[in-house]
């Protein structure tokens, strides 16, 4: 069985690296300026739409374990902030950072029979599925953004 400690592992590779993928949120968009982090690819979201959406949800667990609410909605995860310079996008980054260090502590001191139990109500399902939930849909967005920095990069030097 999976523990508390594991998932916190586990979230903490996916921002920070050190995992299974050798892809991580850190390494990937720290390397990207925010002139492509705001540039919109046909059919695609911006980087950093795509940033925002990922951590919208880390956030809104994160609130769940520091206050026991839950009021993220769907519709407001990309509505993210106007961007205007490499500054705010780096402090934008930063506030990840650090959010994404709480969440991994926070996940890590609980206890692991908290993990079948229903994540504010049982509508949401597990702790568990949850957790694994962000992970997945992390990773699966992080692709994402991998792909559209090659697409910007290629069509820059056509």
């Amino acid at each position: 069985m999976v523990t508390t400690a594991q998932i916190a592992k586990h979230v903490h590779q996916m921002y920070f690296g050190d995992n299974w993928t050798e892809v991580n949120l850190k390494d990937t968009l720290s390397k990207i300026p925010y002139e492509i982090a705001v540039k919109k690819v046909e059919g695609f979201n911006s980087i950093l739409a795509l940033t925002y959406h990922i951590h919208y949800f880390t956030k809104a667990q994160l609130k769940v374990l520091e206050h026991g609410i839950l009021d993220a909605k769907d519709s407001e995860s990309y509505k993210y902030p106007h961007i205007t310079s490499q500054l705010e996008w780096v402090t934008f980054l930063n506030t990840i950072w650090k959010e994404a260090k709480q969440f991994s502590v926070l996940v890590k001191k609980l206890p692991n029979s908290i993990l079948q139990t229903p994540f504010v109500h049982e509508k949401y399902g597990t702790y568990a599925t949850n957790f694994m939930g962000l992970i997945e849909h992390t990773h699966y967005h992080l692709g994402q953004i991998v792909i559209i920095k090659k697409v910007i990069r290629i069509s820059q030097i056509d």
